[in-house]
């Protein structure tokens, strides 16, 4: 049997081998390198399929169909987290420019129009996290008539139509500066700016190492003095201010309040976190993820619409990979 020479399993080279593998096995366990595989692979697949795909006027028009779902998955990534669901998403945001349209139509001062609306969409999150929190009903059940409520009433408040909103302030947010050819309106900004204040409040305090906490197992938080009543309150009344905002960014990117807006927010807004590497199971997962995530779902539906493919059948491929991801994430979870 042939030796191994003395010293060899020591040497430098096989040092350095190990320190890349190891290096290599820490890039691939984090979250967010798969996602951004995918990220890239639908870039090299659309961009053979229409060489419009990756020209620069249509990376900055994905971005910017971003910015309502990434924003509103931002609130929905904070839910899922603690291994709840939010399926009013759409519903509260759409609440938003209903209010602050027909507030500001009808003559209120816009700064305080909009900010009121952002104070009936917290609302619907304190409603919300009141009643999961308080009474321990399940978030699916709880979110489905809040999805349903809102609905009714933004029928009622609209009257069932659509209107233009025309005043400055609330399509600030779709304003734009150029870099060098690259359009970046305000609203994406304002969406990266909210995106790095989350994850900061996630990854750099108390409470969001209590929101991982309660995600993984409720009642070991609850054993180790976690207030997991108050925490999850706190976390669907942050989610619903944040689709607040996202509302805000909705009139700035299409100047108009419909009540039949958004149909597709709550699928866009789930798909981009799971996608993202965020366990629907709850504790594991993140917001650098579902910001991946949500740049998934703008390529995909720009690159299958530049391929002339019909919505229905976009949201058709959109549902199939939410299935696949939490199939993932299940396998996943088996194998620890």
């Amino acid at each position: 049997m042939a030796t191994v020479p003395e010293g060899t399993m020591n040497s430098p080279s096989a040092l350095s081998f190990g320190r890349m593998s190891s290096i290599a096995k820490k890039v691939i366990g984090t979250p967010s390198v798969g996602p951004l595989l995918v990220l890239l692979a639908f870039g090299v697949i659309f961009s053979l399929t229409n060489q419009r795909f990756l020209a620069t006027q249509n990376l900055s028009i994905i971005l910017q169909q971003t910015v309502i779902i990434g924003t509103l998955a931002i609130g929905q990534t904070l839910i899922i987290l603690t291994a709840g669901i939010d399926l009013a998403v759409g519903a509260i945001c759409v609440l938003g420019t209903i209010l602050a349209g027909k507030l500001a139509n009808s003559g209120y001062d816009p700064i305080a129009a909009m900010a009121l609306a952002v104070l009936a969409c917290t609302a619907a999150g304190v409603a919300a996290g009141s009643l999961i929190s308080g009474l321990r009903l399940p978030p699916f059940i709880v979110t489905l008539g809040i999805l349903g409520i809102i609905t009714a009433a933004l029928r009622l408040i609209s009257a069932g139509g659509a209107f233009a909103v025309t005043d400055d302030f609330l399509g600030w947010t779709g304003n734009s500066i150029r870099l060098n050819g690259f359009i970046v309106t305000y609203g994406v900004i304002v969406m990266l700016l909210l995106y790095g204040m989350v994850w900061f409040l996630l990854n750099q305090t108390q409470w969001g190492r209590h929101v991982y906490a309660v995600g993984n197992n409720p009642e070991a938080a609850r054993l180790v003095g976690i207030p997991v009543g108050r925490l999850l309150l706190s976390v669907y009344v942050l989610a619903a201010f944040i689709y607040g905002i996202a509302a805000w960014l909705a009139l700035g990117r299409i100047p108009n309040a419909d009540p039949n807006a958004l149909q597709t927010a709550n699928l866009d807004s789930i798909t981009a976190v799971v996608i993202g590497g965020t366990s629907l199971f709850g504790g594991r997962g993140g917001l650098i993820g579902t910001l991946i995530g949500a740049l998934i779902v703008g390529a995909l539906r720009n690159g299958l619409t530049l391929a002339g493919i019909d919505p229905l059948w976009q949201d058709l491929i959109t549902g199939i990979l939410v299935i696949v991801a939490v199939a993932l994430d299940q396998l996943t979870r088996g194998r620890r």
